[in-house]
């Protein structure tokens, strides 16, 4: 039983880790601007994000009632 304690843990230094190999430094997100045509893909593409919430929580709900029914139906057969 028993044994030599865990060693201490090492922690990283404060600051941004290096950037790793065959990445290139990207800079500060929506730093840069950007074409008229990729502001309308950026535009379509979160519309179609909010359009994929809204069809899950339709989904979710949908699946609560049909679960209710089935509770109703089970709790009052004969």
């Amino acid at each position: 039983m028993g044994g030599d304690p865990p060693a201490a843990r090492q922690h990283r230094p404060a600051g941004r880790p290096p950037a790793r190999p065959g990445v290139e430094h990207q800079g500060a997100p929506g730093g840069v601007m950007t074409t008229d045509g990729e502001r309308r893909r950026l535009a379509l593409e979160k519309k179609r994000e909010r359009y994929v919430w809204i069809y899950l929580g339709y989904f979710l709900f949908g699946i609560h009632i049909v679960a209710f029914v089935m509770m109703y139906a089970v709790t009052h057969a004969k």
